[in-house]
């Protein structure tokens, strides 16, 4: 086991047993002080932000043996995920032995320790990446079943090529935003049943449950990375909702796929989960029949177990001061395709990846009608209303609902989460 990821490690800094963020953590993200200042780089530890600016303009941190130049002292982490692997473990080596309890450096200079901790609550998150492309994948062999059986019938519920390579279209980056970002309701093309199409606000709006993964040291356009060589290139994981307007969707997706109806927004948690923290979490993900061709075999464990929900609050529960509604519990351990299979064939072409480039999982949905990850899923195409109070249903999102999702793995004594991922629906552009 690498001594970081040791459950027997603690901190010099108070965590909470329930935080998201142990020592055997250590989440990179971006952030401003509500103070002032420029972004910078930092990780989460407890309640606090480490900001390792300070600690790199200190000397406390030195990467330069594998090329960086003052990586962390940059408003976005891409100069850091250009580096590759071996750098992010030379630095997640140093930050964590600094953070250890039995460590005088940091714990004891009480000057650099004010100048370098950042309460979270004192602190405003950006994207932590300057995010290049973004592929969304469809890999959830529950969630692709349950569309395909609403859509085609059980008979045809997953297309002939779905259990051969793992599905994706190519998404809209400059609509990608941090936590906490309100989603504007998006105007589109409508198609009714008994009737031309019309423009208006979508009245079918959607979440999707998703993880997703920032790729590190970039490729040339005619490179392919193999299937072994693809956890050197994947910095890290955050939660991804992938928000659908599902009427948009339905009229425009033939012949071409995705377009209006998933381009408006997309939300990402701030925290970036390391590969390295998520090791211990490693397990087998479901069976792959048929098996898949050379260049997709891998091991069979590597999935993630990696608990995730998703809750509901609506306005009328928020001026009422009443908890948000968890209306969905699944795993990423359900997802068909994993993350090695996405990217070996997303560059099995010869596509080329840049350090930032964002990639998510599609919907993860489990196998119980209380682990699909949709409202689509959830309420069945509308056939059945959501329960979020004795007053209040849903088949669908509603202006002013607010969506958090959220997600962790759970060690001996300690967990490894990504925090959550919100956004509040805000009415659409009157047209």
């Amino acid at each position: 086991m690498d001594i970081t990821t040791d459950p027997s490690i603690r901190s010099f800094i108070e965590v909470d047993p329930g935080s998201h963020f142990p020592i055997q953590n250590l989440p990179y993200g971006v952030f401003k002080p509500d103070a002032g200042g420029p972004a910078r780089v930092g990780v989460a530890i407890g309640d606090k932000i480490l900001d390792l600016s300070v600690l790199e303009s200190s000397g406390l941190i030195d990467v330069a043996a594998v090329g960086a130049k003052r990586p962390f002292s940059r408003p976005t982490l891409n100069a850091f995920l250009a580096l590759g692997k071996d750098a992010w473990h030379a630095a997640r080596n140093q930050i964590s032995g600094l953070l250890r309890s039995d460590t005088a450096t940091l714990r004891d200079n009480v000057g650099l320790l004010e100048s370098a901790l950042v309460e979270q609550k004192d602190a405003r998150m950006l994207l932590p990446v300057e995010i290049g492309d973004y592929t969304d994948f469809y890999s959830s062999k529950e969630h692709a079943t349950n569309v395909g059986t609403m859509f085609r019938g059980p008979d045809n519920a997953l297309m002939p090529n779905w259990a051969h390579l793992p599905v994706g279209y190519h998404g809209r980056s400059s609509s990608i935003v941090v936590s906490g970002t309100d989603i504007r309701r998006p105007n589109g093309q409508l198609k009714p049943d008994d009737g031309p199409p019309v423009f208006g606000p979508s009245r079918l709006l959607d979440f999707e449950l998703e993880m997703g993964f920032f790729v590190g040291p970039g490729t040339d356009v005619g490179q392919s990375i193999p299937i072994e060589a693809t956890c050197d290139h994947i910095f890290g994981l955050v939660l991804v909702n992938d928000w659908s307007a599902r009427d948009i969707q339905k009229w425009e997706y033939v012949p071409l796929g995705p377009f209006l109806g998933k381009s408006f927004a997309t939300s990402i948690s701030p925290w970036i989960v390391t590969l390295e923290a998520l090791e211990p979490f490693r397990c087998a993900g479901p069976p792959q029949d048929p098996e898949p061709l050379p260049y997709l075999q891998t091991p069979m464990d590597r999935s993630y177990d990696i608990q995730l929900e998703a809750a509901l609050r609506s306005e009328r529960m928020a001026r009422e001061a009443n908890a948000a509604r968890t209306i969905s519990r699944s795993n990423f351990r359900y997802m068909y395709w994993n993350i090695c299979q996405q990217l070996a064939h997303h560059t099995s072409n010869g596509c080329n990846i840049n350090p930032g480039d964002l990639m998510a999982s599609g919907t993860i949905s489990g196998p119980t009608p209380d682990s699909y990850g949709s409202m689509l899923e959830l309420s069945w195409r509308g056939e059945r209303s959501i329960e979020l109070t004795s007053s209040e249903q849903r088949k669908f999102l509603q202006d002013g609902d607010e969506l958090t999702m959220t997600g962790f793995a759970q060690g001996e004594g300690y967990r490894v989460g990504f925090g959550e991922v919100t956004g509040r629906v805000l009415p659409a552009v009157a047209v």
